[in-house]
């Protein structure tokens, strides 16, 4: 059954974490990339070792934003601060409730004056959107869905280009010394005779470019960076492999909103269609709680703390200036220790009994909202919300958030991978037990490279 809204669909459920834990859609969706273009282990050797394409055109949602007070709506939202953001730069944009828990995060480019795209998953393109239709800004919206719910082609094509060999196969294609700009700068290039914008990026630590363009010209410039990466090892990332990146980089991709509670954000969830991200998410793993808010993250918990800054009043700001010195949690990676995932896999070969959640490689997410909680001597000290393979590491890991006195680089804990019993209803999870895995904290990002490239100059 569809309801109008998110608050109808609450209701109707009884509680938020009933509608979200029975929710039958499965992990987020990369529609239209092939799967894999060669194989995933090579694929994600491409961005260590030689060049990586990546297509981002089709699994994000954009929000154009004009007007004069384009800007201003940015700063009321977000807790980044704004100033000295001038064209042509791009920075990631957080909003947080009035309480100061996380709604999502996107990249906002600055396009021209007053003119602003933002690019990522949902949740924060449709808070901005709501305010921008609330009719106290001097802006209009215009939306451009991702491929799974776009009736018609996308606006602009997206491609990164990373890796190594990245800077020398741009100068290949565009047949020029690439601009010496900064990180997330952008600047004109002209690929196979259109023009194309480009952003100083580097997605898993190392150098390279996000590119897009009007999306007739897409197909002429990706083939164009393919036939120019040949000699440099370039490989195209399929579909499989691409959400594995954030792995390496140590962006957790997939916060709960902090919408489904509360009166002063009642508006929005009536706003909020039945059919929106946030009313058809799943919400997965061995974590369980009755309050909705026990899932709810800070920015300090996901690794943002040095984007939040108190020059400007923003939503959540009183709440955030609160928590800025009283951190709880240390966003961490978790090392799985491989006797203990070998032996969950190996559940499938032996006995007759009930098996291991299964582990999908190269990611194992089986739920849009991941969160396996994480134990020390039996108390809960974490949780864990986005796991998979990294072929570059040799290991399974996961992106998680643990108390700061166990955040230490070789602390011993233990995740509990799997659902309660025997599992929920959603179709991506058959019946199984839950199974204890001992992992190691180690720093995110975990990739070395990526640590680095990140560290603020």
């Amino acid at each position: 059954m569809t309801h109008p809204t998110l608050e109808h669909a609450i209701q109707s459920a009884g509680t938020p974490v009933e509608l979200l834990r029975n929710s039958q859609i499965g992990p987020y969706a990369f529609p239209v990339v092939r799967a894999e273009f060669t194989n995933w282990r090579d694929e994600q050797r491409s961005w260590r070792e030689t060049c990586a394409l990546f297509d981002q055109s089709h699994h994000m949602t954009d929000l154009y934003v004009e007007g004069p007070d384009a800007l201003k709506l940015f700063s009321d939202l977000g807790v980044n601060t704004f100033k000295n953001f001038k064209v042509n730069q791009a920075k990631q944009f957080v909003v947080c409730n009035h309480n100061g828990y996380v709604i999502g995060d996107a990249i906002l480019f600055y396009l021209d004056e007053n003119t602003f795209n933002l690019v990522g998953r949902p949740p924060a393109e449709n808070w901005v959107q709501f305010h921008v239709e609330s009719g106290k800004y001097n802006a209009k919206a215009e939306r451009d869905e991702r491929s799974a719910a776009n009736q018609g082609r996308r606006r602009t094509f997206r491609y990164q280009v990373q890796g190594p060999h990245a800077l020398r196969v741009m100068e290949k294609v565009t047949g020029k010394p690439n601009p010496d700009i900064r990180f997330f700068n952008m600047a004109v290039l002209e690929i196979a005779g259109n023009e194309v914008r480009a952003l100083r990026h580097g997605m898993v630590g190392q150098p390279g470019w996000e590119l897009f363009g009007p999306w007739e010209h897409g197909e002429a410039v990706r083939d164009a960076i393919v036939a120019a990466g040949q000699e440099f090892g370039i490989r195209q990332v399929g579909a499989r492999t691409y959400p594995t990146s954030c792995l390496e980089s140590g962006w957790i991709p997939s916060p709960l909103p902090a919408i489904y509670t509360g009166d002063e954000m009642k508006a929005y969830r009536q706003w909020l269609k039945g059919t929106s991200y946030e009313a058809m998410a799943s919400l997965g793993g061995s974590f369980y709680s009755d309050e909705i808010t026990d899932y709810y993250l800070t920015p300090y918990d996901l690794g943002y703390g040095p984007f939040v800054k108190f020059d400007h009043d923003f939503v959540g700001r009183a709440a955030l200036e609160k928590m800025a010195d009283q951190q709880k949690r240390k966003k961490v990676t978790l090392v799985w220790n491989g006797d203990d995932v070998e032996h969950a896999l190996g559940s499938l070969f032996h006995g007759r009994g009930d098996i291991a959640k299964y582990l999908d490689l190269p990611l194992a997410n089986y739920s849009t909202l991941p969160y396996d909680k994480v134990l020390k001597d039996g108390k809960t000290v974490g949780l864990s919300t986005y796991t998979g393979y990294t072929y570059n590491e040799r290991a399974m890991i996961s992106l998680a958030m643990v108390d700061i006195e166990h955040s230490e680089p070789g602390a011993q804990v233990t995740l509990v991978w799997g659902e309660e019993k025997g599992g929920s209803s959603k179709p991506t999870v058959e019946r199984h037990k839950q199974a204890e895995i001992r992992a190691t904290v180690a720093a995110a990002p975990y990739a070395e490279v990526a640590r680095v490239a990140y560290r603020p100059h």
